[in-house]
């Protein structure tokens, strides 16, 4: 199964899902590959020195390096990361006027795919032509969505962006789930939120809801998953339950 985890808005826990989930999925003994496709690299940056890196997943996508030369290990045994840096802010322009531009990610997957129980794809906060390669290169998409009022602006342009990928690019994509993030269950905004999420999503939208926990806020900057950095934490175990609704799913 090879899932992005999209959303144009920022500030969503999209790096955070990817890190975690990424993670949860490799305890569970599940060989996972990350692939950091967000020029910020705070993913990357979580599980190894981006100073050590010779080759990111720009110089794949640009066709200077092979998928399998980027691929570096991480602490955490099953799992393995294809990094970025920021090099790949430049990647729109290296691929302008190239027709098939947005089939670069799906080519280079194809070979190391098999290898692979899961592969997860982080994506930057926009909807350009790396979010677009992620989507095409997908089986499935997870959308993380935040618990705030304006947690549903915005999301008609990824359903939309969703469903032009599926008629010309990957009819065979498919939503995963919307994963409802940084929730505060106390206040009264955090609870309506939760129902228009449901409202809209319905049955596509995950029991487990990602609590606003400052645990999960500072474990990247330990270079760690939540589940070594703070075991016992309440972010800890709503990735835990994440990770096993999706190992339901496939």
């Amino acid at each position: 199964m090879i899932i992005t985890i999209a959303n144009q808005k920022g500030g969503v826990g999209k790096t955070t899902t990817a890190i975690n989930l990424s993670a949860g999925l490799a305890y569970k003994n599940k060989k996972t590959l990350l692939i950091d496709l967000d020029p910020q690299a705070n993913s990357t940056i979580t599980f190894v020195d981006p100073h050590s890196l010779e080759i990111t997943i720009f110089d794949v996508l640009t066709g200077k390096a092979n998928f399998e030369d980027t691929i570096v290990k991480t602490r955490i045994p099953n799992l393995e990361l294809a990094p970025a840096n920021i090099s790949l802010a430049k990647l729109e322009r290296e691929l302008l006027g190239d027709i098939d531009s947005h089939f670069r990610l799906k080519d280079k997957i194809a070979d190391i795919s098999p290898s692979y129980d899961y592969i997860i794809i982080d994506t930057p906060p926009t909807l350009g032509i790396i979010t677009l390669n992620a989507l095409v290169a997908a089986s499935h998409i997870l959308i993380p969505i935040q618990s705030s009022y304006f947690a549903l602006e915005g999301t008609d342009d990824l359903l939309e962006t969703i469903e032009k990928v599926r008629y010309r690019s990957n009819p065979n994509l498919k939503l995963l789930g919307v994963v409802i993030t940084l929730h505060d269950k106390r206040t009264s905004l955090g609870k309506d939120t939760v129902a228009q999420i449901k409202k809209v999503f319905k049955d596509k939208v995950f029991k487990t809801i990602i609590s606003k926990n400052v645990r999960l806020e500072e474990s990247p900057a330990y270079r760690e998953s939540i589940y070594t950095f703070a075991p016992d934490s309440k972010g800890a175990k709503d990735y835990l339950s994440l990770t096993e609704e999706i190992l339901k799913i496939g």
